[in-house]
């Protein structure tokens, strides 16, 4: 698929944002509140999409009927299970909204919750007092202390890197930060803000933020467009950082070879374009750097992100406002934009992937597990040739909102769920 030249397409994007359009609030994945508008919206048609052998997992009414997939297998796919026995142990209890969890070489979690604090979990459940040294965060809406990563080199150098919600003069933003863990894992040296992404806008929501490490070594962050209507077309706007996937050393910079360095009025670090508000991001066995992002009602993606590509957002999408409005004047696949390799519909607000390669589950190899925040579970994804053969949804008798998974070093999955009560939990083979 040929890509457009990302001028032209903010261009576009531009035009439409400038349309008069009604505007009215309603509740999005997360519970808060953006504004849509009563705009038309317009479908390109979509191949046929035969799919009579096929027993699909999800058999809800879609949000959206009249979308159709652009090729079989992009959506609905069918209902898999899985033969591995497990036990889910609770290793901690009454975190408050636990955002992420990183495992340890040795075995101990690190879990940030939003409001602020970053604490230090042993593989036994021993839950540490929050670690200090952290910058103040904007806690509201959708913000707070979001993602942490262990630096690549964490056996020696015990650096951390972390996402969080930054208050600004005339706003707030995503921004990341990077310290030394100290050696009773109680505070944080050395700590400095690497990155901020702009511009600041006075906002609560759809701030990403993902944070993962290449196999090149260079550190990838997911963000979101902030989702009003009056910044949401800077997702397609390069001189912005919203909307955005982007590529950054591990000292804040611009990576080299970034597709837009040399292009004038472009931000550096920009990866790839066009994207929501991605809460997940996984790399695969083979290096590739997957993303799922909250898409609007009935639009939640899995995109094989490529460098420098468009993947579409607000011009080429799935779904509807969440208060039932299309979205304006977008289409569902278009020349030049890259199509999601998956969508739901109904959506599941994903939000934390993880490829699985231990040894602990050999069934599971190759699948992509992901975080369901509005259906509470766990999903499991059978890829082959790139292609979700099969869906399988576990953990749904814990009804809680999952919002990480992470696999740690003996090849357990462990889990955050996002409550104000919320926990940590341990998935192992069932002894």
């Amino acid at each position: 698929m040929k890509r457009l030249t990302l001028s032209v397409a903010a261009t576009i994007v531009l035009a439409l944002a400038g349309t008069g359009c009604n505007q009215s609030a309603t509740t999005t994945e997360e519970g808060t509140q953006t504004t849509t508008t009563d705009t038309t919206k317009t479908t390109e048609p979509a191949a046929p999409t035969a799919q009579t052998d096929r027993k699909p997992l999800e058999t809800r009414e879609a949000n959206v009927p009249d979308q159709k997939p652009t090729f079989p297998e992009q959506n609905r796919a069918s209902g898999i299970t899985s033969d591995a026995a497990f036990d889910v142990v609770v290793l901690a209890k009454n975190l408050e909204n636990p955002w992420a969890v990183e495992p340890l070489p040795n075995g101990d979690l690190l879990v940030t919750e939003k409001s602020g604090r970053l604490r230090m979990i042993t593989a036994a459940g021993q839950v540490g007092q929050p670690i200090t040294g952290l910058p103040k965060v904007d806690a509201r809406g959708q913000g707070g202390l979001l993602d942490v990563a262990l630096s690549p080199g964490f056996a020696t150098d015990r650096t951390i890197y972390w996402s969080f919600s930054e208050p600004r003069a005339n706003g707030n933003a995503t921004s990341v930060a990077k310290g030394v863990l100290s050696a009773d894992n109680k505070s944080l040296s050395q700590v400095k803000v690497i990155f901020q992404a702009k511009p600041a806008y006075n906002g609560e929501m759809h701030f990403g933020s993902r944070l993962a490490f290449g196999p090149d070594g260079m550190l990838y962050v997911t963000l979101g467009e902030r989702s009003d209507l009056e910044i949401r077309p800077q997702a397609q706007q390069m001189n912005s950082h919203m909307g955005k996937t982007l590529r950054i050393t591990t000292d804040g910079k611009p990576a080299p070879d970034n597709p837009f360095m040399n292009q004038q009025g472009a931000m550096p670090e920009i990866w790839s374009v066009g994207h929501r508000n991605v809460q997940a991001s996984a790399f695969d066995d083979q290096g590739r750097f997957w993303i799922v992002e909250h898409g609007p009602q009935g639009g939640d993606e899995v995109n094989l992100i490529e460098k420098g590509k468009n993947y579409g957002w607000p011009v080429v999408t799935f779904g509807e406002e969440y208060s039932g409005k299309p979205i304006p004047n977008s289409v569902t696949t278009k020349q030049g934009y890259v199509d999601p390799v998956y969508y739901w519909d109904p959506v599941i607000a994903p939000s934390g992937a993880q490829f699985y390669s231990g040894s602990a589950f050999p069934q599971w190899k190759g699948n992509l597990f992901v975080g369901g925040l509005k259906d509470k579970m766990l999903v499991r994804l059978q890829l082959e040739n790139d292609r979700v053969t099969g869906e399988e949804h576990l953990l749904t008798d814990r009804n809680q909102r999952i919002r990480d998974v992470r696999q740690g070093p003996d090849g357990s999955l462990f889990i955050v769920t996002d409550e104000k009560n919320g926990e940590l939990w341990k998935v192992s083979p069932k002894k």
